[in-house]
């Protein structure tokens, strides 16, 4: 299934930097950065559950804002794109 993860980390301090950092390199691990803070990842449920759970580690919930979107897999004709940001596979593996 496709999951659209938002995230919104306060960067007033350093530890809220360190988490920033965190969240975007967690997020590195399961998908691909199609904005600053939003991540497209193609996880099974299995994963997602894993991958839900080490962000709501990281995050801290008084000062930071994090947002799942489950598309499913029928997501294919879900998604429309325009701009300069070149469109990424999903299907393609994920290595930097």
């Amino acid at each position: 299934m496709l999951v659209v993860v938002t995230y919104d980390v306060s960067t007033e301090t350093q530890a809220g930097r360190s988490r920033l950092r965190k969240v975007a390199k967690q997020c590195q691990n399961y998908g691909l950065r199609v904005q600053n803070s939003v991540f497209e990842c193609k996880v099974d449920e299995a994963q997602f559950v894993v991958f839900k759970s080490s962000l709501l580690k990281l995050i801290n919930e008084k000062e930071d804002s994090l947002r799942f979107y489950r598309l499913g897999n029928a997501y294919h004709n879900q998604i429309e794109h325009y701009g300069c940001k070149e469109v990424q596979d999903m299907e393609a593996p994920l290595i930097f």
